[in-house]
């Protein structure tokens, strides 16, 4: 072999050489970038995990409801229509636990502030809220409290059915007052409340006139304004310098915050933005005691994945028909058979229609309007109509 052919067989072998060289640090790369891929994707696994558990962890379950209701599964109504929702939310007036103290003292018991029956259809595409006066005069049924003993079956007003006997009582009470089979329930305390409105970076709502009231720590401009947490706490407990001083009036006004916040939650900036959707989700979980049904992220998704794509015109709220009770002016008895009307609809999932401008109340505000009792506009129309709010209406009118 001549001196130029062995040059060329060598140079040959060096460039396979340097050829297979190249190939083998580049497997070594790609390995090295899938694993890195790899360990980032683990990462973030662990991330989405650490931060579904700790949302899930959040919510506590109503073990003890759950108990107390299956002792009277027979009692209870049959659910009607395959597929829609009752959820009872339930604002504790509770003055125990860390910040709560200062809305009065912790005399070891408590009662329902604000009452809400949540009806879902169950095609998802409308929700009706109907709030349930506290002052409501009701057969409250004997219940157990949690000290074991137990209560005697009584007439008087709905709020005393939570101090009786916790959520197990006050959802039998609104079984038993309604006919509507209550498939979760959820409550929530001052300090939840105010949580989930500052995680929202608060809530927009219009007053036609200054606030100041200082019983509510509250002093506010008249016009647009935006709440945080302890200003809409206030906003919506407050009696004496809001409206006519009335429960009626209040949740009227509580109503009117309540379609806000959802259109609040429903807004692009807050569901699509995980920087802003997460410390909202956090807020919600940390303040909820719920049903063992709804006690974790997956329940509360699977809730909120049937609420989300409703229109907020389709998002209503009314106040069930009721009056003065004979016995006490301070106290509310049902008006019949408008409240039976209603009650109907909801238990067959029939749809229910409101109208603010009904009874003269005004669309939007502070509650300055009327403070008459919501009625069907005619007993012989197929779809009576009630006096309510949605969600859609401008808080201003």
């Amino acid at each position: 072999m001549s001196d130029s052919a062995g040059a060329s067989a060598g140079g040959a072998g060096a460039s396979a050489t340097g050829g297979g060289l190249r190939r083998r640090r580049r497997r070594r790369r790609l390995r090295y970038a899938g694993g890195g891929v790899a360990v980032l994707g683990v990462v973030a696994v662990g991330v989405g995990w650490a931060v579904y558990a700790k949302l899930s962890g959040n919510i506590t379950a109503d073990e003890a409801a759950a108990a107390e209701l299956a002792r009277y599964e027979k009692e209870r109504p049959a659910a009607l229509v395959r597929g829609a929702q009752n959820i009872l939310v339930i604002g504790s007036d509770s003055r125990a636990g860390d910040g709560n103290e200062r809305y009065g003292r912790d005399t070891g018991t408590e009662r329902s502030d604000t009452t809400i029956l949540l009806h879902l259809a169950a095609d998802r595409k409308s929700a009706t809220a109907v709030s349930l006066p506290r002052d409501l005069m009701v057969d409250v049924p004997g219940c157990h409290r949690p000290d074991g003993s137990r209560t005697a079956p009584v007439f008087t007003q709905f709020n005393y059915a939570f101090e009786a006997g916790g959520s197990a009582c006050t959802i039998r009470t609104a079984e038993k007052l309604t006919g509507v089979r209550v498939d979760h329930h959820v409550v929530v305390d001052f300090q939840g409340f105010k949580k989930m409105v500052d995680a929202l970076d608060g809530v927009e709502v219009c007053l036609r006139e200054p606030v100041d009231d200082k019983d509510a720590k509250l002093r506010l401009p008249a016009g647009r304004v935006t709440l945080d947490g302890e200003q809409a706490l206030g906003y919506v407990r407050a009696r004496k310098t809001l409206g006519d001083g009335s429960d009626t009036d209040r949740m009227d006004r509580q109503q009117r915050f309540l379609g806000a916040l959802v259109n609040k939650v429903q807004s692009n900036d807050v569901l699509l933005n995980p920087v802003k959707l997460y410390p909202v989700l956090d807020a919600a979980t940390s303040s909820l005691t719920t049903d063992p049904g709804l006690a974790s992220l997956r329940g509360l998704y699977e809730l909120a994945r049937g609420l989300r794509e409703i229109p907020t015109e389709r998002v209503q709220f009314l106040t069930v028909p009721r009056e003065s009770y004979p016995g006490d002016p301070n106290r509310d008895q049902l008006v019949e058979p408008d409240a039976e009307k209603l009650f109907a609809r909801l238990r067959t999932d029939e749809p229910v229609a409101v109208d603010a401008r009904k009874t003269g109340k005004k669309t939007g505000g502070d509650g300055s309007g009327s403070s008459a009792a919501p009625e069907p506009r005619s007993t012989d129309s197929p779809q009576p109509t009630f006096s309510g709010n949605t969600a859609a209406e401008d808080i201003c009118g």
